[in-house]
């Protein structure tokens, strides 16, 4: 408090206020303020989605098919020409596999109704003698009651019909616009990047410049890994399903192979579908071996081959892949739980590049070698992210950058 020209002194508002309760009230407002703004981005992406899926699916394939246009470039191979000749190949390749996956479906399909049928009459004669002293369950009755609630919910049918041929415009559209945006990142995508860093400010652009390369180099360590663990499921649950004599073991195995780059969930998924498949198939005992496997294989991948293969270059805890894949799940289905976990990836890489790298020259970082996307461990020695004595076997793998181009 003050006083003026001797009179009482004068309270002072901010000087009344404890000091703790002004920081609170500072780091409020900056909370809201950062809350706001990265609301403000998901509306925005979230009203564009029909555009930022296809993109965000092109820098995933670009993430894959990316290293080996460089590879060729870097052998003498004219950049576009290896640019077409990786995604002609690439593209003939995963359209062979839905094709192929589509085919075995529609071909198994006869044996597995029935089987279905055999087992839906056992399961009705079951019923109908009133297990435990419940009376009879009549299944004509419930049939009966199906067909009467979809003939008089045709209108909300035919509705989803035309939804649903909205959605395949929608779908081929994405389609055209992830081709041609693959072309582009394969072709020109490390012109693109310099083009955006532009705007940062100069004082920082090189930390920006090397913490964008380490965001792409943990999503290539992503795609390989996710990749060959995929391969290791779809060959272990597939060897089980052949030993029990299971139907559809091929498409059930691809099945198992493109859930797998759905992180937990897609591998829960297909696992309970190729249990289920053998238990309405071939009886408890067989179910329970696959149950057995598909149990094994996952053991195996989460405690072992994912923390070998992908070692620190995708370091994300269980719980935030978790709630990565629920919130992309909610956001844009299957494809926002596809790509949630190697976005959220990229975007953990780019901040501790930011948070650890400080005069790091962006020639030195490889984009396409998944090792360079966790920055060294700082002077001092510690290493990073409580990890002692990792920072030093990253470095020891680790071959000098050549002077390349960087091209994304």
């Amino acid at each position: 408090m003050t006083r003026v020209n001797g009179t009482s002194p004068r309270r002072d508002a901010a000087g009344a206020v404890p000091f703790p309760v002004r920081v609170a009230a500072a780091l409020s407002w900056r909370l809201l303020a950062i809350a706001g703004a990265l609301f403000l981005v998901g509306y925005v992406l979230i009203a564009l989605r029909v555009v930022v899926i296809p993109v965000a699916i092109a820098l995933l394939l670009t993430a894959a098919l990316g290293p080996v246009v460089h590879w060729l470039a870097a052998r003498r191979v004219p950049r576009g020409l290896a640019a077409a000749v990786v995604m002609i190949a690439g593209l003939a390749g995963i359209g062979g596999l839905l094709v192929f996956v589509i085919q075995a479906f529609v071909d198994g399909l006869p044996q597995l109704r029935a089987q279905i049928n055999s087992s839906v009459e056992a399961i009705r004669g079951f019923l109908e003698r009133g297990p435990f002293g419940l009376p009879p369950v009549g299944l004509d009755n419930l049939l009966n009651q199906i067909s009467a609630a979809i003939t008089s919910n045709q209108a909300s049918i035919t509705a989803g019909a035309l939804s649903t041929a909205v959605g395949v415009g929608e779908f081929l559209t994405g389609l055209a616009l992830t081709i041609f945006t693959l072309v582009i990142f394969l072709y020109g995508g490390g012109g693109i990047w310099q083009f955006l860093i532009k705007i940062v400010p100069a004082s920082v652009r090189s930390r920006v410049d090397v913490a964008g390369q380490r965001s792409f180099a943990s999503l290539v360590g992503y795609v390989r890994a996710t990749l060959l663990v995929a391969v290791v499921d779809a060959v272990g649950i597939g060897i089980g399903l052949l030993a029990v004599g299971a139907p559809l073991v091929v498409p059930l195995t691809a099945l198992v192979f493109l859930a797998a780059f759905i992180p937990v969930v897609g591998a829960v998924l297909s696992g309970a579908i190729a249990v289920l498949v053998v238990l309405v198939a071939n009886g408890l005992i067989p179910a329970l071996i696959v149950l057995a496997v598909v149990l094994g294989v996952q053991q195996l991948e989460g405690n072992v081959l994912q923390p070998l293969i992908m070692g620190r270059a995708v370091r994300l805890s269980a719980l935030a892949v978790v709630l990565a894949v629920s919130v992309g799940a909610v956001l844009a289905g299957i494809t926002g739980a596809l790509l949630s976990v190697p976005l959220l990836a990229a975007v953990s890489s780019g901040v501790r590049s930011l948070l650890v790298d400080d005069d790091v020259d962006p020639a030195a970082v490889d984009q396409h070698a998944p090792s360079q996307a966790v920055p060294a461990a700082p002077a001092s020695g510690g290493a990073t992210d409580g990890d002692p004595g990792a920072a030093d076997a990253d470095r020891a793998g680790e071959q000098p950058a050549e002077s390349e181009p960087r091209d994304r």
